[in-house]
């Protein structure tokens, strides 16, 4: 059997574990849901919901969001709806490696629901093996189609890579965010925690080379993004302001602070 025959066998084996419910092929259930192109749906509970956005519009969502946290007026939440609407399979639209922090929770922030994205959460929002497994699960198999990076500022795990702490397992932890601390310029002479714009172009920088480790080590993410199936960026969040602010993610070589 050739490797891509294999790979959709595979896929089509972990969907029917994993993601729909034996219920949803049984006798009697009304026809599929049809959705107009780059509608969206008020709960995620089809895949036509899933297939009939784009990845840019699933972004223009994620943003409009974030406006409407920030403004104070999210939209209202029906939680137990949204609970049983998704209990027979989920659709999600993306999927957001985002910081352990508890003040940055991706689905409040963007004011999504329940069902509408994966969350991956690690202190300092980098990725390993496991989360790299999770993410190609939530794209390739389950059909998200934007991955979002998001780190934030005042991170205490930025802060303890700048200031080199050692704590147990942490210090494995932390020594994958180090690589981001020395992408910024050497010009900047305090490099600890004490300096809070070392620490955001760190935070910054970090996020970055997450996104760049994502298509260096996942051949399944990068070749879905080449052909335009899903979208990835990075992004920070103001713990002091809420606003998420997305950017390019161009790689490693223009970390902020580096010299052009």
């Amino acid at each position: 059997m050739k490797k891509n025959q294999l790979s959709a066998r595979v896929a089509g084996i972990l969907l029917s574990m994993f993601v729909l419910s034996p219920l949803a092929h049984a006798e009697g259930k009304p026809a599929a849901k049809s959705v107009k192109a780059g509608t969206f749906c008020t709960i995620q509970d089809a895949k036509a919901c899933q297939d009939a956005v784009t990845p840019a519009q699933i972004l223009s969502r994620f943003k409009a969001g974030n406006t409407r946290f920030v403004s104070g007026k999210p939209r209202h939440q029906n939680y137990l709806k949204e609970m049983k609407a998704t209990a027979d399979g989920q659709f999600p639209l993306a999927s957001v490696v985002s910081c352990i922090d508890s003040r940055a929770p991706a689905e409040i922030v963007f004011d999504q629901g329940i069902g509408d994205l994966f969350n991956a959460r690690v202190a300092g929002n980098i990725v390993n093996e496991d989360i790299l497994g999770s993410l190609e699960f939530a794209h390739k198999v389950v059909g998200a189609k934007l991955l979002v990076v998001m780190g934030h500022t005042s991170c205490g795990a930025i802060k303890g890579a700048c200031d080199d702490a050692q704590l147990g397992n942490l210090t494995g932890l932390i020594g994958k965010i180090k690589p981001a601390a020395n992408l910024v310029s050497a010009d900047i002479k305090d490099r600890t925690s004490k300096n809070y714009a070392f620490v955001e172009m760190v935070a910054e920088s970090n996020v970055r080379l997450t996104v760049e480790t994502i298509r260096e080590k996942s051949p399944i993410l990068r070749e879905m993004e080449q052909k335009g199936e899903i979208m990835i960026v990075g992004a920070m969040y103001d713990v002091k302001t809420g606003k998420v602010k997305f950017y390019d993610t161009p790689g490693a070589s223009k970390a902020p602070g580096t010299k052009s």
